[in-house]
């Protein structure tokens, strides 16, 4: 599952190119997000899925929120983000509080979205952003290696019992805004 804005910053491109080299293993992948930031850039994710004889296994969703995006999710075995830039992350955290492990890479705000267990662990991958093999060979050892999709799932599991809940994040977002110069600011 990738979910974002299919765009160029985030590298659903590279993420297509990772899979045709992986088309001897067993997967599926739904991109999921808008199609209308950048319709070149979509034309020739479609090119290249159809060129591949992929149709069938990669999937360009469009947007979902609300109970489809959850449907999706729940559907997921793993969360593939392929970012150049990133300033946090919002769907490596929807994956987590699902308990689903990442593999993204390593932009913004993705690390720390990404986190670590309470052992330590990472719930899931980081690869370098401009380093394609890279994360080929993260995928890779993600359909090759049932070790591998047990210890992160493992870890994702666990890693969402770390996560701040949304009255937590108000709270923190209210006490930083009260000490701005003059408070938060309305604006008309």
């Amino acid at each position: 599952l990738c979910v974002a804005t299919v765009s160029p910053r985030k590298g659903q491109l590279r993420l297509v190119e990772a899979l045709i080299d992986l088309a001897g293993f067993d997967w599926r992948c739904v991109l999921v997000g808008g199609l209308g930031q950048d319709p070149g850039y979509v034309a020739r994710v479609r090119e290249r899925i159809d060129a591949a004889g992929l149709g069938a296994r990669i999937r360009l969703a469009g947007p979902r929120v609300g109970p489809a995006l959850a449907a999706t999710y729940a559907q997921a075995d793993l969360l593939v983000l392929a970012s150049h830039a990133e300033t946090y992350g919002m769907a490596v955290t929807e994956a987590l509080a699902r308990g689903i492990p990442v593999l993204a890479t390593a932009v913004g705000g993705v690390p720390e979205a990404l986190g670590r267990a309470p052992d330590g662990t990472l719930p899931g991958v980081l690869v370098p952003p401009d380093n394609p093999a890279a994360l080929t060979a993260a995928l890779r050892a993600w359909l090759a290696e049932p070790g591998e999709r047990r210890r992160s799932k493992e870890a994702a599991y666990q890693r969402r019992t770390t996560l701040a809940g949304w009255d937590t994040t108000a709270r923190s977002l209210a006490e930083v805004l009260e000490q701005l110069p003059h408070g938060p600011r309305r604006t008309t």
